[in-house]
């Protein structure tokens, strides 16, 4: 049995999965219930959407159980060993990837999140799942956080964080992602310019799955 399945990891699943449904039919609920916002620039940061974020820093904007075991499976057949996460949120997917590197005998896997409160939250779940160990998540801007104290090579990455920013923060990682690495990113049509990178580059073989999923895989070549 993987550690995926098995106690403690998917018993605290089962809790995040419940608290992600809850959280995100009361957000929807709310912005419904808001105006149209007429003056949010469209290529905003994080730091530059604060009404946002405040509206959503008790939301849990989680991959779907379907994704959290993608990223298990991949993670897992990669035999990664160390892996960068950009949106952490309050740790569902964190949680499955740490599960393949425990199972995969990994090193780290490194994430990082701009709402505070979710950083403290989800280093709360991470520990109950017995985790901890394999996972360092960081706080604040991704183009800052993880622009330093890297591993030399980077096995898988995973993007789930402001979609404007995927372009942005891949190509801050291209440099350490390792002879073919995988790069998966969630709600990636939504992303900008993202895929044609990723499908257009020449440095990726890249697949779109049903679930608006992008898995790109680093030719080995032009790493």
């Amino acid at each position: 049995m993987s550690s995926l399945t098995s106690a403690p990891v998917a018993e605290v699943l089962e809790e995040l999965f419940a608290d992600a449904a809850r959280t995100q039919n009361a957000f929807l609920k709310r912005m419904a219930q808001r105006p149209p916002a007429t003056d949010e620039p469209s290529g905003s940061r994080p730091g530059d959407s604060r009404e946002f974020f405040a509206m959503a820093k008790d939301v849990h904007l989680a991959v779907s159980r379907q994704t959290g075991t993608l990223l298990y499976i991949l993670a897992r057949s990669r035999r990664a060993r160390t892996i960068v996460e950009f949106g952490t949120s309050f740790g569902v997917s964190t949680i499955c990837l740490a599960a393949a590197l425990k199972d995969n005998n990994g090193d780290i896997l490194i994430g990082t999140e701009f709402e505070p409160g979710k950083v403290a939250g989800a280093r709360r779940v991470i520990a109950t799942a017995g985790l901890a160990d394999l996972v360092e998540i960081r706080e604040g801007d991704a183009l800052e956080t993880l622009a330093r104290d890297l591993p030399d090579s980077i096995d898988l990455v995973f993007l789930d964080g402001a979609k404007n920013m995927y372009l942005d923060v891949l190509r801050l990682l291209e440099p350490r992602l390792a002879a073919d690495a995988l790069v998966v990113a969630d709600n990636a049509s939504r992303s900008d310019g993202y895929l044609t990178h990723v499908r257009s580059s020449g440095a990726y073989l890249s697949t779109g799955a049903d679930n608006d999923v992008e898995i790109s895989l680093k030719d080995a070549a032009s790493a």
